[in-house]
């Protein structure tokens, strides 16, 4: 019985191997492989090739990122390694070597960046330098925070330098605009007057007046000089939502655009000699329907195009070739409100961005407008992406920028990250990640196109190298006891050294290179004991301080209290403009009431003080 059982297993064995070969064999044999790898789909190879050349890009990156190809060569062959993609060093004739008149591109597989010392002498023997080889990105990780001010009760939407970079202008929520020295913090002037939330400011080209738009449907204009009123201009009948001065040149002609909630914009005509602006803008109605807001505004780096935006989907563009604005387009492309718009620094192209979750770079030929589509839904070739993108129902562009040689254009999206694109081509280049709440705020560097800065309000500010896609320094705005600090606005200084910030906390925050000492020397919270006395205003809204009856500008320099109104110490006093010289007790305010019932600050023995700035802003 057993053997009959061992012949019986033997000749199953037999008969299975028959079988198998017998399949293998025939015309059958696909049928089997299909049964037998079961768990593969029908495009797993191609799933495989495009895992590859993500895998090999984080090992080995390719010279050109994004291009998908199995037959590359070089630093674009999928079997490259480390041994075969050698890094190119140049030598000092090769730094030296001059291509079309200018220093030649580095290649893609350039190693280490020259030393400073192959540079300068590159430098001296042809008169040329490339940044990138002079200044690595690094250098931008050495920017700290030199003080965090607290200097208004409410938020702080607008900053800005002006056009020396030496004052920082701060606009916010409490209706008062604040003047302040750059280099070592201190508070110079308030500028009172508007009766309702700052929206927007602007400082001309001369770098003589600033203008400040409001929620009270009116424009202040000031002299920065001597900060005396210029003039109060009331042409909207709703907020103001956009300011520009033109860049555009004739004669002493100059024109002050402004954009309202009322549908309407409004250019103010100024004269650059005497400052004098006509209080009789020309206007432009542009409420197809009830209920449509004019949001934004950009002018062209001459000044010939003004570009705006506004809820009605509608792109307008406005041209000054005859001496007068008169509108020339209207691009209906979005589907969605436009809500910020930026013209290019070199050239007649802008970047629009949309809630539709578009944005398109416009540029004039063959006598039309013309648009490249930059969709935020689009991902990097080759690349896959997880994130936040996932989850978001519906993109939304919030805000552009440009990098400063026009090369890319940035989008900040809904789904808190920035996106790098192609300028000419509109190819998605970069995501950038770090942020965790939406982002409001992009500032490009001033000369330098590899580096931009972003705010957003998780109270993160950071900086970062477009070239590479990478976060260089990140800075947390949190406030002890109060948590994190939503960061409303950032602007660079013109010469590169400094960067300022505000926040939701009436905060105003200096960045830059170097020590902070002069910095240290100044009080966290500064407020002038007059910045919210009550104003009068006569029939043309210009205003005078209630108490003393006189002009805000022509009043005695004003004491330095902290934010519960208590006067700092005689050595911060001193730092006020117009007390630098005064005797110690002439520092000491004393508190008075007022026949109407108020407290008021005196000094002892006071003077006549004069209330300009001394410092010319020229």
């Amino acid at each position: 019985g057993k053997l009959r059982q061992n012949v019986f297993a033997f000749s199953f064995t037999k008969l299975y191997y028959l079988v198998f070969v017998i399949l293998e064999r025939s015309k059958c044999c696909c049928l089997y492989s299909v049964k037998y790898y079961r768990h593969l789909a029908p495009d797993h190879l191609l799933q495989i090739c495009h895992r590859l050349g993500p895998l090999l890009e984080q090992e080995i990156p390719q010279s050109v990122p994004g291009v998908q190809t199995l037959l590359g060569a070089g630093r674009q062959s999928l079997l490259r390694t480390n041994k075969s993609c050698k890094h190119v060093v140049w030598k000092g004739s090769a730094l030296a070597a001059l291509h079309c008149g200018r220093p030649p591109e580095s290649p893609v597989n350039y190693g280490s960046p020259p030393s400073i010392v192959d540079t300068l002498f590159s430098r001296k023997l042809n008169g040329k330098y490339r940044l990138e080889r002079l200044v690595p990105t690094a250098v931008y990780q050495h920017m700290k925070m030199h003080k965090r001010i607290l200097g208004h009760l409410s938020s702080v939407y607008c900053v800005t330098f002006d056009r020396t970079g030496r004052r920082i202008f701060t606009g916010s929520d409490d209706c008062l605009v604040k003047i302040w020295a750059t280099d070592d913090g201190r508070l110079l002037a308030t500028l009172r007057g508007h009766a309702a939330e700052i929206s927007d400011m602007a400082v001309n080209y001369e770098n003589t007046m600033i203008a400040a738009g409001s929620c009270d449907k009116m424009i202040r204009v000031w002299c920065l000089r001597t900060c005396a009123p210029l003039a109060v201009l009331q042409g909207h009948s709703a907020s103001i939502t956009s300011l520009q001065f033109s860049p555009l040149c004739s004669g002493s002609k100059r024109y002050l655009s402004s954009t309202g909630a009322d549908g309407t914009i409004c250019f103010w005509l100024w004269d650059a000699g005497t400052l004098k602006i006509n209080p009789r803008p020309t206007k432009f109605t542009e409420r197809p329907r009830p209920g449509v807001q004019m949001i934004c505004s950009s002018f062209s780096a001459g000044g010939m195009f003004l570009a705006t935006g506004s809820t009605d989907h509608i792109i307008r563009v406005y041209f000054f070739g005859s001496g007068q604005p008169e509108k020339i387009s209207e691009l209906e492309f979005h589907t969605d409100k436009v809500d910020s718009i930026q013209f290019s620094n070199s050239s007649s192209r802008f970047v629009s961005g949309s809630r539709d979750g578009t944005a398109r770079i416009w540029q004039f030929k063959r006598r039309e407008w013309k648009s490249i589509l930059l969709d935020m839904a689009t991902r990097p070739a080759g690349q896959s992406f997880q994130g936040v993108e996932d989850k978001i129902t519906k993109l939304k562009v919030t805000m552009v920028a440009w990098d400063r040689h026009d090369n890319s254009v940035i989008t900040a999206v809904n789904n808190m990250t920035l996106k790098v694109w192609n300028s000419f081509t509109g190819q998605l280049i970069h995501i950038l990640m770090g942020h965790e709440d939406e982002v409001f705020v992009l500032e490009p560097h001033p000369f330098d196109p590899r580096v931009l800065f972003s705010a957003g309000h998780d109270g993160n500010v950071i900086v970062w190298d477009l070239a590479r896609g990478v976060k260089i320094r990140s800075y947390f705005n949190m406030i002890e006891g109060q948590g994190h600090g939503a960061v409303f606005d950032c602007k660079c200084s013109p010469d590169g050294q400094h960067f300022a910030c505000t926040d939701s906390h009436g905060h105003l925050l200096i960045f830059g290179f170097g020590s902070s000492s002069k910095y240290d020397k100044i009080a966290d919270q500064m407020f002038f004991h007059s910045d919210y006395r009550p104003l009068i205003r006569d029939a043309n809204n210009f205003v005078l301080d209630e108490q003393t009856q006189q002009a805000p500008h022509l009043m005695p320099p004003p004491f330095l209290v902290d934010v519960d109104g208590n006067p700092h110490p005689a050595r911060y006093q001193r730092l006020v403009p117009g007390r630098e010289n005064c005797r110690e007790e002439q520092l000491i305010p004393q508190m008075g009431v007022t026949s109407s019932g108020m407290e008021n600050f005196t000094s002892l023995n006071s003077t006549k003080f004069s209330s300009s700035l001394v410092e010319d802003s020229h």
